[in-house]
Order: C-alpha cells, then sequence, then structure tokens
C-alpha cells in the first residue's frame, strides 16, 4: 500500500515515514503543498496524510484541488488548531478525518487503518476467507488456524489484492504499489510473488484464491464471510 505524507516540519514528516514504512507501507513525502499537489494527481495513492498548515499552497487548498480534479483516496489531515470551525473547514474541502497535534504515534495509525477499511468496505480488520484469515493491521494470515510465514513484499501483494476483491489487478498497479519512485522495478518479481502466494495460501490447489486473467493481471476470488 503506498501512502503520501505532506509535512512541512521535516522532522515530523521523518517521524512518520518511519513509523509507516516499518509497518510495510510505502511512502512518497511532500514538504509543501505545490509538490504534494503533483505526487497526489501523477503517483498512485492509497491514502494521504496532509498537514493543514503548509507553506504555500494551503493543506485546505490541496484537499480540495484532489477532491474536484476527481481523486478518491482517503486523505487523514494534521491541525494544530484547536478551534473546530478549522477542522469543520477540512472536512468540508474533501478530507476524511483529523488529528490534532501533538498526537500520539498509535493514534495515528489507528485512524489510517480505520478509513482504510472503510475505503475497502470492511467492518473490521480480522476477515474470513473460508479457511484463510487475514488480519490486516496486524499483518498475519492463518490458513486453518495455522500461522502463514510471509515476507513484507508478500503481504502487502496479498493485501493489495484483498482489498478490492474480484477486481482485475494489472502487474504494473501492483508494482506501482509496491514500490518507492527510485526502487528498481521489474514486473517478473510480481509473478514471483503471486506463486508464492498460492502455495502458501492454497498449498493442495483447492481454493485458487488468486486467479490469472490472461493479459489483464490478477483478480482475488475468495469471499468474505459474515461475522
Amino acid at each position: 500500500m503506498r501512502m503520501l505524507i505532506v509535512e512541512d516540519d521535516l522532522q515530523l514528516q521523518e517521524q512518520l515515514r518511519s513509523l509507516f514504512q516499518r509497518n510495510g507501507w510505502v511512502v512518497d513525502c511532500a514538504p509543501d503543498g505545490r509538490e504534494a499537489r503533483y505526487l497526489g494527481s501523477e503517483f498512485p495513492v492509497d491514502i494521504a496524510i496532509v498537514d493543514l498548515g503548509l507553506p504555500d499552497i494551503s493543506g485546505i487548498q490541496l484537499v480540495r484541488g484532489w477532491r474536484e480534479a476527481g481523486l478518491e483516496f482517503p486523505i487523514l489531515v494534521l491541525t494544530a488548531r484547536s478551534d473546530w470551525r478549522d477542522k469543520v473547514e477540512g472536512l468540508e474541502a474533501g478530507a476524511d478525518d483529523y488529528v490534532t497535534k501533538p498526537f500520539q504515534p498509535e493514534e495515528v495509525v489507528a485512524r489510517v487503518g480505520a478509513l482504510l477499511r472503510r475505503a475497502a468496505g470492511r467492518s473490521s480488520d480480522v476477515v474470513n476467507y473460508g479457511p484463510v484469515q487475514i488480519d490486516f493491521a496486524s499483518r498475519n494470515v492463518l490458513r486453518e488456524g495455522a500461522a502463514l510465514d510471509l515476507t513484507s513484499y508478500e503481504f502487502n501483494t496479498l493485501e493489495y489484492l484483498a482489498s478490492r476483491p474480484g477486481q482485475v489487478i494489472s502487474k504494473t498497479e501492483l508494482t506501482e504499489h509496491l514500490y518507492a519512485q527510485d526502487h528498481e522495478r521489474d514486473s517478473n518479481v510480481i509473478e514471483v510473488f503471486i506463486g508464492r502466494l498460492r502455495r502458501k495460501l492454497d498449498p493442495d490447489g483447492e481454493l485458487q484464491p488468486i486467479a490469472t486473467v490472461r493479459g489483464a493481471g490478477y483478480r482475488f476470488t475468495l469471499q468474505a464471510l459474515d461475522p
């Protein structure tokens, strides 16, 4: 999953970057609204964290511009302003939630998780797909109660596909959401991740959890079970 952090306080920006990279995220950062506007429009973003108090284009203008351009990824705004009207202005511009500075890292992680659940139509971080259980928060996967040993990239691949059940996802799209901008990209590596996931999720060949759509990409086929 790919995150864009827009924060002009470089120390806080780095703290947030490190926090989410440790949790398996691909993270892009921008110190101002102009660069953020470009990154958000030109690169795939799954969620953005935006400081309202930016030095050039304000966070409000940035969020409003993204929404007017039809960009629908969830946005969490950060604000040092305690006035409720500033928070309302951010939400009315198109943000989905806000956190007031200073904040605890756990609160930001929790709010990001909640926004992702909402965007994916999940009510919980733990989802059962027949014998397979995925905990999107702890990044754990069980098959018939036994934990699977997935690498970070394997889980990220599974997470992206499972968050878009039934959709055909191209190798290019997966690559863009799994690797940073400056990472050497090889779409053939995606085939390796998919092959490993299939063997780990479906050692008996009965579930067929990830289908190959010839010439188009991959589709997650398992259906979430009602709790």
